[in-house]
């Protein structure tokens, strides 16, 4: 059963209804569910479906490619030597269809394009000699390296530059698609509980089918990662190094970024990391942001070059929190309920989640049609100019001269806004004005899980969002 997934299915149904042939790109980072959705949309019917292999030499790759075509009732008169005489057995397989629409599904192409191969030469000949000539060809291509299908498919320098006629990059799940996730498995979790089932894993669906009915969540997480065999006990390794063909190096960078919880910039990174300043270190920068492990912002008045790039991958910060050195308790997570490690670390995730529905806040803010920019921002103490030094996580910037300066607050209940608080929203006010310069009103925004205990304090806060306003779309 799909869930969420409408603008993508609405652009598969336009695909498929047309009357011209499509090249379809379909990308994302590992347990998205790319090829889930690509397979419940066409209900598992294909003129022709195939999956690379994994590790795999080019001999290899072909034998299955061979095989693929068989199961799909082409007769293979010999075996292919090369990429270009395969896909001259996928033309034949097109040819004698009878299909009103010939739908090929090529799964994991980055694997199938090993050492010395000429598979882009042959999707090139494919494509531009034979499918775009006829009317009745959907070509649709689908990888988890993120960074091989962009810079291979999607941005292609050569033949298939401006080829592809759509590309879906599939995002993660929000929170309001993994609630309905939830209640189609009829698991019962109230919102708090998926919150911090998300806090965890994100909104990777691969993750939400581990959840098991009669099992608390705390239950739940300890056998999905704690326990002896938990299935996901070293997801961790797997997780980037199906991204990337050399993982150790995007996985220091992202071991950098995670010492800081605001980001750093380009030259901090290099500073931290002992990683060479070069093009090569751009590149990764993208890939990674282009997975959405990363995120790259410009903090308000800073210099445009300096951008700031942050880590914020649920799953990867809960990992160097809790899995670097995994626990010996196979109840370690029930055991750590309310310890003031795991609150302190819900707090920050909270923090990351609100990030990841900035539309949903907007949305509670009124402001969906208004342009703005969303970032963090942070500045030292500079006790000459009155500057106290201060960390804003998320501050939303308005073409309507207005910036919303949020405070995301983790909390069991309604949260009180203490002297103590409502001082430091005060002082990063003051910092933000003094060291920015800037003209635009400024908005104190609470974002909490159930609203405001009503005091004084509560009094200067413009406006609060609720954890069911992060569930609204």
């Amino acid at each position: 059963m799909l869930i969420g997934r409408k603008k993508e299915i609405e652009l598969l149904d336009s695909v498929l209804q047309g009357d011209k042939s499509h090249f379809v790109a379909v990308y994302g980072r590992r347990r998205v569910g790319k090829t889930f959705l690509i397979r419940e949309f066409f209900g598992y019917r294909f003129t022709f479906q195939h999956a690379g292999l994994s590790e795999s030499g080019m001999k290899e790759q072909l034998f299955a490619f061979a095989s693929s075509l068989k199961d799909a009732g082409c007769a293979v008169a010999r075996k292919p030597m090369n990429w270009l005489e395969a896909f001259e057995g996928l033309k034949d397989l097109v040819r004698q269809s009878n299909e009103k629409r010939k739908v090929i599904f090529i799964d994991e192409l980055s694997w199938m394009d090993t050492q010395k191969s000429d598979l882009m030469v042959a999707i090139e000949n494919f494509w531009n000699s034979f499918a775009s000539a006829r009317k009745d060809v959907i070509l649709i291509v689908c990888a988890s390296a993120t960074s091989w299908m962009l810079s291979k498919v999607v941005h292609n320098k050569g033949g298939l530059y401006n080829r592809l006629t759509e590309q879906i990059h599939l995002q993660t799940f929000t929170l309001k698609e993994c609630e309905e996730y939830v209640k189609a498995a009829g698991l019962a979790l109230n919102r708090n509980q998926i919150l911090q089932y998300y806090m965890i894993f994100g909104g990777v669906p691969y993750y939400w089918g581990f959840l098991k009915k009669g099992l608390s969540l705390s239950q739940n997480i300890d056998n999905i990662l704690f326990k002896k065999n938990a299935p996901l006990k070293e997801e961790f390794k797997y997780l980037y190094a199906s991204a990337f063909k050399h993982p150790a190096i995007y996985v220091k960078i992202i071991e950098t970024l995670g010492r800081k919880k605001v980001g750093m910039t380009r030259e901090e990174l290099i500073e931290a990391s002992g990683i060479l300043n070069s093009g090569d270190l751009t590149v990764k920068l993208e890939e990674l942001e282009s997975c959405g492990f990363i995120r790259r912002y410009f903090a308000v008045g800073m210099k445009k070059k300096n951008a700031v790039y942050q880590l914020i991958d649920c799953f990867t910060l809960f990992h160097f929190k809790f899995l670097e050195e995994i626990p010996t308790d196979g109840h370690f997570w029930s055991n750590q309920v309310n310890t003031p490690v795991v609150n302190t670390w819900m707090g920050l995730a909270f923090e990351r989640v609100c990030m990841e529905h900035v539309d949903q806040i907007k949305m509670k803010l009124g402001i969906s049609g208004v342009f703005t920019e969303v970032n963090s921002w942070y500045c030292k103490a500079d006790p000459d100019k009155g500057i106290f030094g201060s960390q804003i996580d998320l501050l939303i910037i308005r073409k309507d001269q207005v910036i919303n300066l949020c405070e995301m607050k983790y909390s069991g209940s309604e949260y009180t806004v203490t002297e103590k608080v409502d001082r430091s929203i005060r002082n990063k006010i003051n910092d933000l004005v003094l060291s920015t310069g800037t003209k635009y009103a400024i908005y104190p925004t609470l974002i909490t899980t159930y609203g405001l205990v009503g005091n004084s304090y509560a009094e200067n806060i413009q406006s609060v969002i609720t954890l069911d306003d992060l569930f609204a779309i």
